[in-house]
């Protein structure tokens, strides 16, 4: 899928697996041109671990909004 040329584009990270099912963070704020080609890199050195590329989430604040702030008060 296309990204939209007047939108910001979408930041990808690379992910890993290993034998023991655990699941590491590579990279991440890759295009996905650039991620594809970081899991194809790993991917073509013959381990037995299984690499992918995931879309980046915009990121949530962790904070909650104080009162008076936009969106406090809502829920």
């Amino acid at each position: 899928m296309e990204e939209h040329p007047d939108r910001t584009p979408t930041a990808h990270r690379v992910m890993r697996q290993d034998d023991n099912g655990n699941r590491f963070l590579l990279a991440r704020g890759l295009t996905r041109p650039a991620a594809e080609a970081m899991a194809a890199e790993f991917e073509a050195r013959g381990h037995k671990q299984l690499y992918w590329v995931e879309r980046e989430e915009p990121e949530e604040s962790e904070e909650p909004a104080q009162p008076g702030e936009p969106g406090a008060g809502r829920g």
